[in-house]
């Protein structure tokens, strides 16, 4: 066990490469986006486009990430790369239907979505979110055969790609046109700000595609008729806990310049929440990490024998570092995290601690949802998080209107912790798994307890409080090492 634990870890660091440290990259560009675009309600612009394009990912993806790694490693199933053939043309099939069908009504959408002055935004969306739906099962391929290292490169190159081009059309390319404007003005707006986001997103796309090509060969472009026949059912319900869980997570950034009357202060709101947000996507990018290295971990461990126990303690093994990354964003929001934006945005800093809270729920609720996708019931993770979403959206109608961005953090901790309780009530009585709950429940307690002594003692100057949440977390690691043996279980 402390073998597969220890690989585990490795896979999860290798992982964290390209997801921890590639958004923390990518996160970086938050501080520019803040002093560069013109007003908090451009950066609304960005992040409400943002919110479609996570959502329009999870349909165009179709559950066949989760499908490819549940029927290439099963025993009784054929040869993996009939299993990927099938994944990758109905997601290409999908995603081909869906740009065609988006450009032959882009001004319509357009003027939906209030970009009836920019339908471009628009385009380059759909153009984004096809190419990047299809690109998502060569990962997947990458992730199933442990190729963590050619996938982390990938995404890093990708990611430094895109960081590139956005600093050379919101900096360099300023810089130039207030000097020497006519030997960039053939190819260059001034004020075209939010478009050259999308423009540098658009290129790495079309770079990633590049970068994954031998993905793309090595098998026969056939669809296995009798294959996808017993796929899709198993597919269909994992689409629908993919849209609604994105809906969770995403639904307050589409559905917000809806909920106001004046759409300058809905856009201005949803700026400044979305660049706090993007505060807390440390516990994020964790989560992230972690469910690249999981899936495939927990799949293959069952393949060969029920092993019930690696799902237990991973997940302790989760509840540990989170809350460690809870407590560290927490204790220092205040002292180095809020100057990654500007002061303008500084009154949506208290959104961060909730958002997080909501953050670890969900990934409380993803180490618990194996059970129904082991079990090949994965019908329950529909009905859970169509549950959630529900809640979700009613949290966000209802309130956000009344007290603004700050509901939408509230409405996530609502909606995951609700997932969470009923997918552990389900369970333990269709596929009960020993999960260490009192360990689980002692890590909360503790930090609830160090969170409380950081924060709500008062010491000045911030020199010594820094020093003091430091110490605490100094706590936390020792008692979480020497009650669990971290050290000697990754030794092994």
């Amino acid at each position: 066990m402390s073998s597969g634990l220890k690989g585990l870890a490795k896979d999860t660091v290798v992982y964290g490469l390209s997801s921890i440290v590639g958004r923390f990259l990518n996160w970086l560009l938050v501080p520019m986006y803040v002093r560069v675009l013109a007003s908090p309600g451009e950066y609304g612009i960005v992040t409400n486009l943002y919110g479609w394009t996570a959502l329009l990912l999870a349909f165009l993806t179709f559950g066949m990430e989760t499908t490819y790694f549940r029927f290439s490693t099963r025993r009784d199933e054929h040869e993996p790369m009939r299993v990927y053939a099938n994944s990758l043309l109905s997601v290409i099939v999908l995603s081909s239907l869906f740009a065609t069908l988006g450009f032959a009504f882009l001004h319509p959408i357009s003027e939906f979505l209030g970009y009836a002055t920019h339908p471009e935004y628009v385009g380059m969306l759909i153009f984004i979110v096809a190419l990047d739906a299809i690109s998502s099962l060569p990962f997947a391929r990458l992730r199933c055969e442990e190729k963590a290292w050619k996938f982390a490169g990938i995404k890093l190159a990708n990611i430094a790609l895109n960081i590139l081009l956005n600093i050379f059309f919101l900096i360099v390319c300023p810089l130039i046109y207030r000097h020497t404007p006519q030997a960039i003005e053939w190819f260059y707006k001034p004020d075209y700000g939010v478009g050259y986001i999308l423009v540098s997103n658009v290129i790495t796309s079309i770079a990633n595609m590049v970068m994954l090509n031998k993905e793309f060969r090595g098998f026969s472009y056939r669809i296995d008729l009798p294959l996808m026949r017993r796929m899709l059912p198993y597919a269909i319900p994992i689409l629908g806990i993919s849209i609604a869980g994105i809906l969770n997570q995403s639904v307050d950034k589409i559905l917000f310049p809806f909920l106001f009357a004046d759409k300058a202060e809905a856009t201005m709101q949803l700026g400044i929440y979305g660049a706090c947000f993007k505060i807390a996507v440390v516990m994020v990018m964790f989560i992230q990490a972690y469910r690249y290295a999981i899936e495939p971990f927990i799949f293959k461990r069952n393949r060969e024998a029920d092993d019930r126990s690696s799902n237990a303690v991973t997940t302790l093994y989760f509840t540990i570092f989170s809350l460690l990354i809870y407590l560290g964003v927490s204790f220092y929001l205040e002292d180095v995290f809020k100057y990654l934006v500007s002061p303008a945005y500084y009154e949506g800093l208290r959104v961060v601690p909730i958002v997080m809270a909501g953050e670890f729920l969900f990934g409380l609720y993803f180490n618990l949802s194996f059970w129904f996708k082991l079990n090949d019931q994965t019908y329950w993770g529909t009905l859970f998080t169509v549950i959630g979403c529900i809640i979700t959206v009613a949290v966000i109608v209802l309130m956000v209107p009344v007290y603004g961005y700050v509901a939408c953090a509230w409405a996530t901790v609502a909606c995951n912790g609700v997932m969470l309780v009923l997918s552990y009530a389900v369970g333990r009585k269709r596929y009960p798994i020993a999960y260490p709950l009192r360990k689980m429940g002692g890590y909360v307690i503790l930090t609830a307890v160090i969170f409380a002594l950081g924060m709500f003692v008062p010491i000045e100057p911030p020199l010594w409080r820094i020093v003091w949440r430091a110490l605490l977390l100094c706590v936390y690691i020792g008692v979480a090492v020497r009650t669990e043996g971290l050290l000697r279980v990754f030794k092994r």
